[in-house]
C-alpha cells in the first residue's frame, strides 16, 4: 500500500531541486519571525535569505542543539524565543516527558499538524497497516508528540485501540477480545508481552495478531531481535522511526524489509553529516552517520539543519515496493555511545552481537559502566540473560565477549545470569545501567 504513489516513487536525484524553492521561502519565513534564527544566523553570518542561498548550500549553515532551544525558555518564552507564529494560531501544543528537567513544549498550526499526519500517513501505509484494520498500540500518546498518530490512524481509517503503557493484562485482553491484527509498541515490549504470555500458556502465534509495528527506540531492525519477535507472534515486524521535534513518523519500512524509508519528502529536509566532525556526508549506499533535519513547510516552531542524534546506516538499493527514497537502520543513539579505549560502542549493536547466540539467550541485555561518562577503560561489563529453560555451554560467556571483539572491537566481561533476572518494560528499554558507577 502507498499512500502518495506520485510523491514516493519520484526520482529522489531530483529531490532536492523540487523542494529549493520550499526551503528558501521557510528560511525567509524563519528571519521574519523567528528571534531564535534571526541571531543565530546573523551571528553566524547569513544576515539576509539570499545570503543563506539555497538546500545546495545548507551544509554552510550551523547546526541547531536541542540544548539551544531550551536554554530560550523563560517565563516570558515558555516555548522559547523559536516560537515563530502568533499564540492564535496554534491549535495543539506537545510536550516532552521532562525527563532531565522541565519539559519542552513543542506548538503546531493547522498546517502544521496536517503535513504531520501526511507523513505519518505515508510511513504507516508503507509498513502495510490498511483501511479496515484493527489495531492495538501502548503507547502513552496522549501529551506526547506521539498524539499525532491518532490523527494518523484515523485518517488512514484504522480502528485504532489506544490501550496504552503500563498494563500488560489489559492489552493481551484487547487482543484476546478485540481481535486485532496489528500490535504497535517498541520492540523490547513486544518481546517481553510474548514472554509474559508463555508463562501463562497464551500461544502468542495463534492470536490475530499478523503484523507487529515498532518503534520509539533501536532494535526491530536487529536480525536476530525480529527473528525471535516473529517466531514467537507468527506475525511480520516492520519498523518505524521519527523525532518529536520535526515530525513523529519520518520513516516507515515496507513489507520488504530492507529499511524504513523517509515518509516526509517535500515536507521535510534530512541530511546525514559525520556526528564527531559535522561534515556532510552523501546519501550513498553504505554510508553511516547521524541523521540531521531541516523543517520545510513549518509554521508554528521551524527547526533549522536539527541534529537528531540518530545515527544509521544508508541503503540506496531499489525495493521491490516502487520507493525511490534512501531507507535507513538505526544503529543507535550518539548521545547512548559509549567510547572503550577509542572504539565506539552503541549499545544496541552489543545487543545484536549478543543476539547471534540464539537459544542460549533471552535476548536482554545491560551494560553496566563502571565510571561516569562517555569513556571507559576495558573490559567493559555487560550482563547476559539466558534463555528461559537452557543449560548454556560453560564457555557461553567467554564465547560473547570474543564475538563482541571480533564484530566490535571492544573488550568485554560477560556475565550470564538467569532468565527474568533483568528488568523488562512496557516502553523503551535501557540497555545502560549506570548504578554501578562512580
Amino acid at each position: 500500500m502507498m499512500h502518495a504513489p506520485a510523491i514516493e516513487t519520484a526520482p529522489w536525484d531530483r529531490q532536492i531541486g523540487d523542494d529549493d524553492a520550499a526551503y528558501r521561502a521557510q528560511v525567509r519565513y524563519l528571519l521574519e519571525h523567528s528571534a531564535f534564527y534571526r541571531d543565530k544566523l546573523a551571528e553566524a553570518g547569513f544576515a539576509s535569505a539570499e545570503a543563506v542561498g539555497g538546500l545546495a548550500d545548507i551544509a554552510r549553515l550551523p547546526f541547531t542543539e536541542k540544548d539551544e532551544l531550551r536554554a530560550t525558555r523563560d517565563a516570558d518564552h515558555p516555548i522559547g524565543t523559536h516560537l515563530a507564529a502568533p499564540m492564535k494560531d496554534i491549535v495543539r501544543i506537545y510536550s516532552t516527558s521532562g525527563t532531565t528537567g522541565t519539559p519542552s513544549y513543542i506548538p503546531l498550526t493547522a498546517e502544521d499538524l496536517a503535513n504531520w499526519v501526511e507523513i505519518s500517513q505515508r510511513s504507516y501505509a508503507a509498513s502495510g497497516i490498511a483501511p479496515g484494520e484493527r489495531m492495538v498500540t501502548t503507547y502513552n500518546a496522549g501529551p506526547f508528540v506521539a498524539g499525532v498518530t491518532l490523527d494518523a490512524f484515523a485518517a488512514l481509517g484504522v480502528c485504532h485501540i489506544p490501550v496504552g503503557a503500563g498494563n500488560t493484562e489489559r492489552l493481551m485482553a484487547a487482543v484476546s477480545l478485540l481481535q486485532p491484527s496489528v500490535l504497535g509498541c517498541t520492540p523490547s515490549y513486544a518481546l517481553h508481552l510474548a514472554e509474559w504470555a508463555a508463562q501463562r500458556g497464551i500461544d502468542t502465534a495463534a492470536s490475530s495478531v499478523r503484523r507487529i509495528l515498532v518503534a520509539g527506540e533501536p532494535g526491530g531492525g536487529e536480525p536476530a531481535l525480529r527473528a525471535r519477535l516473529e517466531e514467537a507472534w507468527g506475525a511480520k515486524v516492520t519498523e518505524a522511526m521519527g523525532i518529536g521535534d520535526i515530525s513523529v513518523s519520518l520513516w516507515g519500512e515496507c513489507d520488504h524489509q530492507t529499511g524504513m524509508h523517509f515518509s516526509g519528502r517535500g515536507i521535510v529536509h534530512a541530511e546525514v553529516i559525520d556526528p564527531e566532525t559535522g561534515a556532510a556526508l552523501p546519501f550513498e549506499d553504505g554510508v553511516e552517520g547521524e541523521l540531521v533535519y531541516t523543517h520545510l513547510r513549518q509554521r508554528a516552531a521551524p527547526l533549522l539543519r536539527f541534529r537528531s542524534r540518530d545515527r544509521v546506516r544508508i541503503g540506496t538499493t531499489a525495493c521491490a515496493c516502487g520507493r525511490t527514497s534512501p531507507h535507513v537502520r538505526c544503529i543507535g543513539r550518539t548521545d547512548d555511545m559509549l567510547i572503550v579505549r577509542g572504539v565506539n560502542l552503541f549499545p544496541t549493536a552489543v545487543r545484536e552481537v549478543v543476539g547471534e547466540f540464539g537459544d542460549h539467550v533471552s535476548g536482554v541485555i545491560s551494560i553496566r559502566p563502571q565510571t561516569r561518562g562517555v569513556k571507559q577503560a576495558p573490559p567493559l561489563p555487560v550482563t547476559v540473560e539466558l534463555a528461559e529453560g537452557t543449560t548454556p555451554p560453560a564457555d557461553l560467556a567467554e564465547r560473547i565477549a570474543r564475538r563482541i571483539r571480533d564484530k566490535l572491537v571492544a573488550t568485554t566481561a560477560v556475565t550470564l545470569v538467569g532468565h527474568g533476572t533483568l528488568p523488562r518494560s512496557d516502553y523503551k528499554s535501557r540497555l545502560i545501567d549506570w548504578s554501578d558507577a562512580v
